[in-house]
């Protein structure tokens, strides 16, 4: 009990889009199905990336582990969401809050690391393409890609261990579809400016650190792309860089709306739509924007299908 004789929650209640039956439905076959498509196609990357030894290359491995932190992001908050679309149900403990959060934020934040992996993997490859092998090494490749993973567990260890330092009394409904950090800020008895401080210092420190390393690349890739007296050598390195570059725009774009902008944390509802664009809709598309314009990776699922035929 606390203070104000108000019982400490131990459980909580995620909110859905709508209450009406029919529109729940709806909206139900509609996530199940982009839940499908986002895990078959994103899966079905990294099948193809793991067992086609001529996309053993860095770019790949980076593209492979991009694709398997989108299954991660998608499993850690769409299973319970459809789940509450069609149970009277919705309540969540508040261990399996911060379980789902954990493997949200860690999943987000390898994502900004292995974009910034991918930049400057592009950087090396179109800059410096006779160093390439020399400067983007199988050794180097590794620890970039273990690196991203070190840096997201660590971040979602800290962001949960900072929410467990705050305690819910009263209101138990998050007015949120998953556990996410400003919605149960709002319904904290205890003053989040500790939790606020630090997610704005780690997020933005994460965002600056990988967005600066994606537009220096960028800006090196286009002085060198213009500096090519060959048109066909300007069309095959801007189409190397277009999916990459659409990729990170709208990732990074709507992470910064929401966590790194002031102001996010007492403005209920205004971040719903844009955390259905991150969570669910650039998993979707991602496997889809690196696959149709790939020719490698168009070339690899022939052979596969060749080879079973």
């Amino acid at each position: 009990m606390t203070e104000n004789n108000h019982s400490i929650t131990t459980e909580f209640v995620l909110s859905v889009f709508t209450d009406e039956p029919e529109l729940k439905h709806l909206l139900f076959v509609v996530f199940f199905a982009i839940y499908l498509i986002t895990m078959v196609g994103n899966l079905g990357l990294v099948v193809l990336i793991y067992i086609d030894r001529r996309l053993h290359t860095p770019m790949y491995i980076f593209l492979g582990n991009l694709a398997l932190m989108d299954s991660f992001c998608s499993c850690a908050v769409t299973p319970k969401m459809l789940e509450n679309f069609i149970s009277k149900d919705r309540t969540i403990s508040l261990y399996e809050c911060m379980a789902q959060f954990y493997f949200f934020c860690f999943s987000e934040t390898a994502d900004c690391f292995l974009l910034a992996a991918m930049a400057y993997d592009r950087y090396v490859a179109i800059c410096s393409p006779l160093q390439y092998h020399t400067r983007m090494s199988k050794k180097l490749c590794i620890q970039m890609t273990a690196g991203t993973y070190i840096a997201g567990s660590m971040h979602a260890m800290i962001q949960v261990g900072l929410l467990f330092r705050l305690t819910f009394c009263g209101s138990h409904e998050i007015s949120h579809f998953y556990c996410d950090m400003f919605p149960l800020y709002r319904i904290s008895c205890v003053d989040p400016f500790i939790n606020e401080l630090v997610l704005h210092i780690l997020a933005g420190s994460i965002q600056i650190i990988t967005n600066i390393t994606v537009l220096i690349s960028y800006l090196y890739i286009i002085f060198t792309i213009f500096k090519m007296k060959s048109k066909e050598g300007r069309g095959k390195a801007l189409q190397t860089c277009a999916s990459h570059f659409f990729s990170v725009s709208i990732f990074y774009g709507s992470l910064i709306f929401v966590y790194v902008q002031p102001g996010s944390v007492k403005e209920e509802g205004k971040d719903i739509p844009v955390a259905v664009f991150y969570s669910q809709v650039i998993p979707l598309i991602n496997p889809f924007i690196y696959s149709l314009r790939n020719k490698e990776v168009i070339n690899a699922v022939k052979r596969i299908v060749k080879n079973k035929s």
